[in-house]
């Protein structure tokens, strides 16, 4: 079950976009602004994120800046819904933009589409070197050879 974070600071709104959801299947989590979501986002690692443009504090492009900094939060999806026009030079931090009011058919299909891409695409492996060998640590026996 893949598990979609739902970002917005109208609460009406979070949670008619969680009954569809989880009507269609997906586990989901509920940010009330950018800032929170980047929190969650940190901790759960979910399959994809739906967030508002306009909101207080760290609005969605703000946030969609704060994902790509984060090696493992880059490679999550990003639906962004504005009643607003997109700029154009930040066209690259989200995947799909709709218009709102979001026509719920548009926004199930590019769920079901950015998803599908995501888990039948190539695994994005990232190489964190390991941690330095601390003095209470043992020390491997290759090293001593």
């Amino acid at each position: 079950m893949s598990t979609i974070l739902l970002v917005d600071d109208d609460v009406d709104s979070l949670w008619l976009l969680q009954i569809l959801l989880v009507d269609r299947g997906y586990q989901v989590l509920r940010a009330e602004g950018g800032a929170s979501a980047l929190d969650k986002a940190a901790q759960c690692l979910p399959d994809l994120i739906v967030t508002d443009w306009n909101m207080p504090g760290m609005d969605g492009i703000a946030l969609c800046e704060r994902l790509k900094c984060y090696p493992a939060l880059a490679q999550i999806p990003v639906v962004m819904a504005s009643g607003r026009v997109p700029p154009e030079n930040k066209s690259t931090l989200w995947n799909v933009f709709l218009s709102k009011p979001v026509d719920m058919g548009a926004l199930g299909a590019a769920i079901d589409s950015l998803l599908a891409k995501r888990l039948s695409g190539p695994q994005i492996h990232i190489n964190v070197a390991s941690p330095p060998i601390s003095r209470w640590q043992p020390i491997p026996s290759k090293l001593w050879v």
